[in-house]
């Protein structure tokens, strides 16, 4: 019983000891003087960003005839996986894309990288299979147009 009393004295003293704290007034500084007036810095200059490539991603197992691919994030171990990068007709000629599917533990199971001639809008489908089943577990899937991320990256898992 005793032992109660002591542990409620020390609450009571512990919410005291903060909002006494907390309460406590801020003192605000004391304004110097200010500077002598100078010629103003110039203001800084951004950089400029790059253009967002003109591309959106897709991936699933089975393309249609227009090459186009529904989205899945599940897959089996014998499906192929196909990422589609549907392009518009803004993306320079020759743009490389390239598709890079890692692990969950970070290794790196497929990386492919081709070129297309972006003429007019189309789409291009990168397609990774593997001889033997995928192992079970997460992938990411990253897309690069020219050197420029595509979309955020995609995870998809192997059941």
């Amino acid at each position: 019983m005793k032992h109660n009393r002591i542990a409620y004295a020390l609450i009571v003293a512990l919410a005291g000891s903060i909002a006494v704290t907390g309460c406590k007034k801020k003192e605000e500084p004391v304004a110097a003087t200010p500077p002598a007036a100078t010629e103003p810095a110039p203001a800084p200059v951004e950089p400029a960003a790059a253009p967002a490539p003109a591309a959106s991603v897709t991936v699933g197992n089975a393309a249609a005839a227009d090459k186009s691919v529904a989205a899945m994030s599940s897959f089996g171990a014998n499906d192929k996986i196909i990422v589609s990068v549907k392009t518009d007709a803004s993306v320079p000629v020759d743009a490389t894309i390239n598709a890079r599917l890692t692990y969950q533990d970070g290794q790196v199971a497929g990386d492919q990288t081709t070129t297309i001639k972006a003429d007019a809008a189309g789409t291009t489908n990168i397609e990774f299979s593997n001889a033997n089943p995928w192992p079970t577990g997460k992938y990411k899937v990253d897309v690069t147009l020219n050197g420029t991320p595509v979309g955020m990256t995609q995870e998809i898992e192997v059941k």
